[in-house]
């Protein structure tokens, strides 16, 4: 199933659904403090004066390097975004990402492009030590090939649902490609400050095994994410590595967009381009380490292990594939990660899209203006997976 562009239909209607959301899970006084307090700058002051200024009155070889490529519509929602990371309380950002707010989205979406129901199935899986979402075309078959997903957020935010349409699209590419029955398990995690580490992670670890139940042959099996949920997935694959019990048993590939490698950076700095800004990724990071654990340690914050073998003994069968931006706040320590990989001997292959920020390959399908700018980043993934897992 693959939907259209985003619409400001659909962006009124977004707004619609969140409101009652916003006063239900954070109260009617909270929100109004908020809205109220930074309304100057959404409406007046610091987003439209920028937008304006950026767009309009700057030379185009002077605007970053977004801007230059964006669309009208992608930045303004970029700003907006950015906006909203550097600022917007983690308690309230959660309510935009929720279940609640985006699955009556996605209905609506499905409605305005005539469907009532998704071709693609998908169901709730909730098992004693981790819940998710199943997607699958055929609930009747066995899986040929399965994706385990993790969402990003910054530990804090995001829900599976809020990704359901990027992963109903990923499904549908795998099915136009040959699998006959491709089928997605995506980790719903408990967020943060729900929850600190190591419960995500033991919560990725279920899900893996979970996963693994589902095919006959590990190398049939794809781990991936984005952001925070591919930090999940590296700490995930370091926790495998080190018990025999798993030998032979790791997945056939690891797709890996816009990697969250190291919890805190001295190499991070903020870009002109990405929505992302250091000193909220580090606010967010050392609320996931919680206070029992350094923020260095390897299995938090996956970066730090620099030992060549381990990263060797951790790497699905079939290799590594790594798609980020060039104007990532957190492109510095994904390359550093990717160097590490070759150099151990890992097979890795890496999609840099210039000018490009962070995840754009999953908000390219909600804000790209042609489908093939939609696709492209879930295109790359699917043929990798097709070549590397024939």
């Amino acid at each position: 199933m693959i939907l259209s562009q985003i619409s400001y239909i659909d962006c009124l209607v977004f707004l619609i659904f969140l409101t009652p959301q916003l006063l239900i899970q954070v109260g009617l006084w909270t929100t109004a403090k908020w809205v109220l307090g930074a309304l100057p700058d959404l409406a007046v002051l610091q987003v439209p004066c920028q937008f304006i200024r950026e767009r309009f009155f700057t030379a185009r070889e002077r605007r970053s390097p977004f801007v230059q490529r964006a669309t009208l519509f992608q930045d303004i929602v970029v700003r907006y975004v950015r906006y909203a990371f550097a600022n917007l309380p983690a308690y309230i950002g959660r309510v935009f990402l929720s279940k609640a707010v985006s699955l009556p989205l996605l209905r609506f979406r499905m409605l305005r492009h005539g469907l009532l129901k998704s071709p693609i199935s998908w169901t709730e899986v909730k098992q004693p030590n981790f819940q998710g979402i199943w997607i699958t075309p055929d609930p009747s078959k066995k899986p040929d090939i399965v994706v385990f997903y993790c969402h990003g957020g910054g530990f804090s935010m995001g829900s599976s649902y809020f990704y359901l349409e990027f992963l109903l699209a990923w499904v549908s590419l795998l099915r136009a490609t040959g699998y006959t029955n491709p089928s997605l398990l995506a980790l719903e995690y408990t967020l943060v400050p729900d929850a600190v580490y190591p419960t995500q992670v033991q919560q990725t670890f279920a899900g893996y095994a979970y996963a693994l139940s589902l095919v006959q042959d590990p190398s049939h099996l794809v781990v991936g994410g984005d952001s925070a949920g591919a930090t999940l997935i590296l700490s995930m694959l370091l926790y495998v590595a080190e018990h025999p019990e798993y030998r032979g048993r790791l997945p056939g590939l690891a797709v890996m967009i816009s990697p969250w490698v190291e919890i805190v950076s001295e190499k991070r700095r903020d870009t002109a381009s990405d929505y992302l800004c250091a000193e909220s990724l580090h606010l967010y990071g050392r609320q996931y380490v919680g206070s029992k654990v350094p923020e260095d340690d390897p299995m938090v914050s996956p970066g730090h292990c620099r030992d060549p073998d381990k990263w060797l003994r951790a790497s699905p069968s079939r290799g590594w594939f790594f798609l980020y931006g060039s104007e990532e706040v957190l492109g510095p320590e994904t390359r550093d990660l990717v160097a590490l990989l070759r150099k151990a001997g890992a097979e890795v292959e890496v999609r840099e899209e210039e000018g490009s920020i962070h995840a754009w390959p999953v908000a390219a399908l909600y804000l790209g203006e042609t489908r093939e700018e939609r696709l492209k980043g879930l295109g790359d993934i699917v043929k990798v997976i097709r070549r590397r897992l024939h």
